[in-house]
């Protein structure tokens, strides 16, 4: 009766895998821990043929969890899953270097769940098989390995996994058919059949790993590999080896099984590029972007040519998405985006930031002219008409240039200071670039602190409204008023709307601000009605914002 250990801190998740593992095959016990600490107290006594453990786990992570789990006795050929959210490849490895056997990403696929889970129940049941088998075979070494050769590839011919076994010299005792499908290796009685002319691609790695078994007197940690197949195809294989022993617990071979996780990493190879890649144009994103920023800062800190970071967005290109709708504005950035990719060649890269904004980093700049020669090109490729569904499109690009070092020493401050210069082409006009200026950083910090002075002000009622007598010429009497807006800065000064309306207009504060004057000033009239027992009218000049 196979059993199975489950190992997760998380009740949910407990219940849901051991429901899972249940239903593999009739007749399969599960045992569930959620302390993994437990789970080793009860394995010291006991012998699972499966554990399934989560790796995210508080008191002990799921790498921890194995290493100790294998330290224990009749554990070490145990196949152990490790179920994880973490996509990084360095989680994997330590988890592998604890001796785990194959992994499960989080969430977790029910059928992929089942199907691993009965292939490695299905390999462990022909190992344990193999081990009684020459534990209590009566004859001589050589005699029964052979034998069990054969009659082992009788039975695992059907495991989708590669699975062989070399005895002590080095030469295959058997091969199983899925091996001879991916390797095209076959059983050669006699000392041609060595593991190092017919164990894969690196026959000699495998000689070297089989001895360390041997050695050491224990199983390895599963390692990933890369095998080609006779096709020629590369594939990727979780691999590990154990040593097969005698009933007098000595050790006659080894036994090397290996599970293709070919398309598991081709998966997650296209995860990876997803999240690279912007998904209209197939372009790096802002993240790799920012990675190839940062590993070139750190070429150039070991003596590497320096770089400069083009930043561009297109004029124009709003009216464009508007008019024509996104269907047509989004096969316009793909031909932009393709224009570029052509344009800058070589080591450069061209990358989509998002909207109609694009960022160049471009590599083995020696001074100010190669970043002004690839400039001028990008204005010149953007500006080419293009053809879209019949229709003559044209937009010209606004561009903001960074060096490295003089304008920057990290990422995210030559992308600001890019973002700045590529502004300053826009506000002069656009259809041009600009290099950064450090005095391009005073602007954009003074709108920030006249942005909170304005805030504050209507916080803290910091307005006033003077008012400047509107007098009939004849009479000499006053017939109305027009009401003048001040701010009373906490300096004392009292500033006219010509140092802040403009800056309240495009923060769109200009609207508190208008309400506010309106309400003051007809408070105001009020009161001048009742003293003067007769409306006196007051003009407000608003803001049409």
């Amino acid at each position: 009766m196979p059993l199975i250990v489950i190992v997760d801190d998380i009740a949910t998740n407990r219940h849901i895998f051991s429901k899972l593992a249940a239903s593999i095959d009739d007749g399969v016990e599960v045992r569930a821990f959620g302390d993994p600490k437990i789970a080793l107290n009860w394995a010291e006594k006991n012998t699972p043929d499966l554990v399934i453990t989560d790796y995210k786990m508080p008191e002990m992570n799921g790498a921890e969890f194995v290493r100790r789990f294998r330290e224990l006795p009749h554990a070490a050929d145990v196949p152990v899953i490790v179920i994880t959210i973490y996509e990084e490849r360095s989680f994997r490895l330590r988890a592998l270097e604890a001796g785990a056997t194959d992994f499960l990403h989080s969430p977790v696929d029910q059928h992929e769940f089942i199907t691993r889970a009965r292939n490695l129940l299905q390999l462990r049941k022909q190992q344990l098989l193999l081990e009684r088998k020459l534990e209590h075979s009566e004859r001589s070494r050589e005699q029964s390995l052979r034998e069990y050769g054969e009659r082992l590839a009788q039975v695992i011919d059907t495991v989708p996994a590669m699975i062989s076994a070399t005895d002590l010299q080095g030469r295959f005792i058997f091969v199983n058919a899925y091996h001879r499908l991916v390797t095209d290796t076959y059983l050669i009685r006699g000392p041609e059949s060595h593991a190092g002319g017919l164990a894969g691609n690196d026959g000699g790695l495998n000689l070297l790993l089989d001895r360390k078994v041997i050695e050491t007197n224990a199983a390895l940690p599963s390692y990933e590999e890369d095998i080609v197949d006779r096709t020629g195809e590369r594939r990727v294989f979780v691999t590990t080896k154990s040593p097969l022993r005698d009933i007098s617990n000595t050790i006659v071979a080894v036994l090397t099984t290996s599970v293709d996780i070919t398309e598991r990493k081709r998966a997650e190879t296209h995860l990876y590029h997803l999240a690279h890649h912007d998904a209209l144009t197939d372009l790096p994103n802002r993240i790799l972007l920012r990675s190839r920023l940062k590993r070139s800062i750190a070429r150039a800190a070991r003596g590497d040519r320096s770089f400069a970071l083009h930043l561009l967005d297109l004029d124009g290109f709003k009216v464009i998405n508007d008019a024509l709708g996104h269907s047509v504005g989004d096969r316009f950035l793909k031909l932009t985006a393709e224009r570029l990719r052509t344009a800058i060649g070589g080591r450069n890269t061209v990358a989509r930031l998002g909207g109609d904004e694009f960022a160049i980093l471009q590599q083995d700049v020696t001074n100010t002219q190669d970043a002004t020669d690839l400039a001028v090109k990008i204005t010149e490729v953007v500006a080419a008409p293009q053809i879209v569904d019949g229709e003559r499109l044209q937009c010209s690009a606004s561009i903001g240039i960074t060096l490295h070092p003089s304008d920057g020493a990290d990422a995210d401050q030559l992308l600001k200071n890019a973002d700045l210069a590529m502004y300053r082409a826009k506000s002069d006009g656009g259809n041009d670039f600009r290099f950064y200026a450090s005095e391009m950083n005073t602007r954009p910090r003074a709108a920030v602190a006249l942005d909170n002075a304005l805030r504050i002000a209507m916080q803290q009622e910091q307005f006033t409204l003077y008012y400047q007598p509107q007098v009939d010429v004849r009479s000499g009497e006053t017939v109305g008023a027009e009401a003048l807006l001040r701010w009373c800065r906490p300096d004392g000064r009292v500033v006219g709307p010509s140092e802040f309306l403009a800056r309240a207009e495009e923060n769109g504060l200009i609207v508190p601000v208008n309400e506010w004057v309106l309400r003051e000033a007809c408070r105001e009239a009020k009161s001048w009605q009742r003293l003067h027992q007769r409306p006196l009218p007051i003009s407000v000049n608003l803001s049409p914002i």
